[in-house]
Order: C-alpha cells, then structure tokens, then sequence
C-alpha cells in the first residue's frame, strides 16, 4: 500500500513538472511569435497601410493578434523574453551595487543639448514652482532633482553650455536616492548594519537601542529597495515625521520622565554635584572642536555645540539640540549618541579603573533614604518652574520629563502613566531607533566630519564619565570619614539612564559582591538627564538666533 502511494505521488509530481513545462513552452512560443507579427507587420503593403492606416497605428506591434487588448500598447510593451530576463537580473541587488556611482548620468553634449530644447512658458512656471517645492536640501534631495532641474533649466535662454555642464554635474552628485548608494560603500554600511546587530542582539549591548538602528542600517542602504526614498519611503517617512523635527525626541522624555525615580536624588541632594561635574565632557569639547578645525575640519560654534552635547550621552537631548542648531549633522550626531550610550559597559569601565584604586571602589554606601510622595510630588513642579523662569530653552525637554514624572508621582492617571513608560515608549523607541538608522548612509558616514564628529563625541563622553569621577574625589576631601562617596558613582552622572548606573553598580560588585550601589548612583544619573537638557538649553539660548 505504501509502495503504491509513493508511484502515485511520483506520479502526480511529474504531471505537474509536465503541465509546468508545457505552460512555459506555449508562452515561450507566443512571445516569440508577438516580435514576428510585429515585424512582418511592418512590410505590409503601402496601399493596405494608406486604407487601415487607423488600425495599422493601433496593432504596429502585433500584439493585438496574440493578446485582445493591447491595440494602444507602444512597442517597449512588447513581449521580449530576453528583455525580461535582463530586466531581472538588472533589479537585483547584486547588480546594482556593482554599478559605480553616477555611471548611468555622465554630461556630455546630449545633455546639454536635452537642457536647451524649448518649452512653454507656462511649462516653465511649473516646473520652477515645483522644483523650489521640493525643498532639496543636501540633506534630502530626492533622486528627481536631476529631471526637474532639467526641465527647469530648458526655458532659461540666459543658461550656455559651461552653466548648463556645471548644472548637471551638481545634480548628478544628487543623483542617489536618499539614503541608498550604489557601490561599495552601501556594502560596507550593510556590513556595519549587521555588525550593529551582532553587538545587540549577539553580545547583549542594549539591544533595545542596537537592533532596530542595525536593522535600519541594513534596509536603508539595501540598493533597489526604496526605503529611505523620499517621499513615500518607509524609513523616510518616520525620519521625517518624528526624527527630523523633535518630536519623538519629546516622547521618549515623556517617557524616561515616567520611568525615572528622582527618590535617590531628593533624599541624597548633593549628587547632583556629580551629574553636573559629568557636564564638563560637554563643554570641554566645544573647546575641543576649535582643535578639530586645524586639521581642516571646519566646524562653526553652533555644529560644535551640537557635537558636545554628544558628552552627555543622552541621544533625545542629542537630536534635539542638533535639530535646533545644526540639522546637517543630526545624522552622525544621533548615530553617535546613541552608539556610545549603547556601549557605556564597554567604554567606561577601563576610565573608572583607572582614576580609582581598589580600595577606593570598594567604599560602602548606605542606601538612600525613603522620600515622602507630597517631596515626589512637588519635586518635578518646582524643577519645571524653575527652568521656565530661568531658562526657556529648556523648557520642552524638562517640561516633557517633570509632566511624566508628575503623572506618575501624583497616581491619579495611572493608566496614562503605565502607558507613558510601556506601550509609548517601546513603539516611540522602535521608530526613533528606526529613524536614526535610516541615517547610517554612505554619504553621510563615510566622509572626514563625520569621522571627526565620532572621535570627538567619544573624546566628549570620556571626559564627562572622568569629571564626574573627579568631582566625587574633590567631595570625599570635605566629607566624614565614615561618610566617604564611592567614587564610583560619578561615573554615573552622564544622562545614560540607567545604564551608567548599573555599570557603576556592577564595577563595584566586581571588587565586592556585598557593594550595592545601584540607588546610590541613581542620584547622579538622574541629575546627569537634567543637567543635559539644561546644557543643552544654554546652548540654544546663546546660538539659537544667530
């Protein structure tokens, strides 16, 4: 019986290869006979074409006699199996990344030829109105500049041959949909992209972060495939809708404002001292800039502000303030905020060891005091009053943490809070993460600035984590002998919320496993969040007019 089941299966299987086979063979035969009609269409007599010169016109092609409907098809309809082959393999990836930049759009006398053909004059208003709509900034300029930009510049009679070479030769270098680039360097960022992804999801670096970024790497740069295309693209569209003008930003400190316990902060004050010398990474390197432009790279006091505030480790502070100040680096910018907040168990831990001795990073600290709710309560009112009347600027992202916070505080709309701090704050974070790896393109990656924006973010997160340790040693100076600060905490006062405070927690176990410091340091890194934004406000507040 099974014997017989296994023929009749061998059996039907072949019956569909053979109906297969014969499906594709008649269709072979019909487009292969759709170009010999549509040539010996072509040699009919000149009096049958003087009579029928209607229906001629319609069926030129010889499709009509195979296919009803085809009368008004052109003759690249034409049924062509070589063509469609080509055309497959044409719209691989492979294909495409192994075709250099611009090949297909060199100027020559053609184009220039294409430009000054004539147009009418209302075709021309069109166009300009048009091509002035499309916003094209070297930032986001879509892949039909190059055409507008042709068209526009067909009734310019002003426009010669030397202006309309130098024209196409500016468009083409647009040439590339925005954010994908034939080549080698759209290979390397997908390379990067998985790599991204390796450090999430392989080696446990906040994965939270990581994997959407890397996977966003990976699909933005996937030649062919459109999505960071403007304007219908998907990673365009989320860039565009909350990455580009603060808005997620905003949420995601809705957000951590609903997640955050300020408990460890009010009832230990003075480590705020620790948050705010976590600063000085900040400022150091807006100095640190001006050095950066004598190898010849030229950054203006606001690009250099907007880089430093990368020393705060705090990635919505981070694209707020680049959006504000700089918008042509928020890519690299974000990339890099969050790269370094993603990686603080890897870069900090080497600098604690260094600016600490063992006995100094197994100091005991007594766990904070519990903090009554009517001081949870009016903490983040006062922390906002406070920074309205003192610095506007910051208002919208403290104003955004004291409205989160206070909603959880208070327990009157729980469920805004527990929606707050879960459902809102996993998708925001999934689409920002999104956003910032659309960002992760070659040719906003691979260039000098931003190499320079890296090494200096790096330089600027490093001296944050270092002052913060420093300022707990200057405190241990003036403090009881039994009351001593584990210097480790100051680690902790970059706005990296709460990674920094558990690697704290988890270098001083790694000395001694009965040293629990995760509250204790707690209090530097939520100060370390406010003293970001308010870096970040006095950096709006002194460039943002200019």
């Amino acid at each position: 019986m099974n014997n017989v089941m296994i023929d009749l299966q061998k059996n039907f299987k072949r019956q569909v290869l053979g109906v297969s086979l014969a499906v594709m063979g008649v269709a072979f035969v019909l487009s292969v006979g759709s170009q010999v009609l549509a040539q010996t269409s072509e040699t009919a007599p000149a009096q049958a074409q003087e009579k029928e010169a209607p229906a001629q016109d319609a069926s030129k092609h010889g499709l009509s006699r195979v296919i009803k409907g085809t009368e008004t098809w052109g003759d690249e309809h034409n049924i062509d199996p070589g063509r469609f082959l080509s055309g497959i393999w044409n719209s691989t990836g492979i294909s495409k990344m192994t075709k250099e930049k611009g090949s297909s759009a060199k100027t020559d006398e053609n184009d220039v030829n294409f430009l000054k053909q004539p147009t009418t004059q209302e075709e021309y208003n069109k166009l300009v109105e048009a091509a002035d709509s499309m916003s094209a900034s070297d930032n986001n300029k879509p892949k039909t500049i190059v055409n507008k930009l042709r068209f526009v510049l067909q009734g310019d009679p002003n426009a010669n041959d030397e202006i309309l070479h130098d024209v196409i030769e500016e468009a083409e270098n647009h040439t590339t949909d925005w954010g994908t680039a034939p080549g080698w360097q759209s290979f390397i960022m997908m390379a990067i992209g998985f790599l991204i992804v390796y450090l999430g999801a392989g080696r446990g670096f906040e994965p939270l972060l990581l994997i959407p970024i890397g996977f966003g790497t990976i699909l933005v740069n996937a030649v062919g495939a459109g999505m960071g295309n403007l304007p219908d693209g998907m990673l365009a569209i989320i860039y565009k809708a909350g990455v580009g003008n603060e808005f997620f930003p905003m949420l995601i400190f809705m957000g951590i404002g609903a997640m955050t316990d300020f408990g460890p902060l009010i009832a230990n004050p003075k480590t705020a001292l620790l948050g705010g010398a976590a600063q000085f990474g900040v400022f150091f390197t807006l100095f640190g800039v001006a050095v950066m432009n004598i190898f010849g790279l030229n950054y203006n006091i606001m690009q250099a502000c907007a880089i430093a505030i990368i020393g705060g480790a705090d990635g919505p502070t981070s694209i707020y303030v680049s959006g504000k100040l700089a918008p042509e680096l928020m890519a690299v910018i974000a990339v890099a905020a969050y790269s370094y907040m993603a990686l603080v168990p890897m870069i900090q831990p080497p600098i604690m060891k260094l600016l600490t001795t063992k006995k100094q990073r197994m100091i005991h600290m007594p766990n904070p005091r519990q903090v009554p709710k009517a001081e949870r309560i009016l903490f983040p009112m006062m922390l906002l009053l406070l920074t309205i009347l003192l610095l506007p600027p910051a208002a919208p992202l403290i104003g955004m943490l004291a409205f989160g916070n206070f909603v959880k505080e208070s327990g009157a709309a729980q469920r805004l809070s527990k929606t707050m701090e879960n459902e809102l704050m996993n998708i925001v974070s999934i689409l920002l993460s999104l956003g910032v790896g659309s960002q992760m393109t070659p040719e906003k990656i691979i260039k000098g600035e931003s190499i320079g924006i890296i090494v200096l973010g790096l330089v600027a997160f490093g001296v944050a984590t270092a002052g913060g340790i420093c300022m707990a040693h200057i405190m241990n100076l003036f403090m009881p002998k039994g009351k001593k600060i584990n210097p480790l905490i100051g680690s902790a006062g970059v706005s990296a919320v709460p990674m920094a405070a558990r690697v704290a927690h988890k270098v001083a176990q790694s000395e001694d496993p009965s040293n629990f410091l995760l509250m204790n340091a707690m209090g530097p890194n939520v100060s370390g969040v406010i003293g970001t934004a308010i870096a970040a406000g006095v950096f709006i507040a002194t460039y943002g007019n200019l």
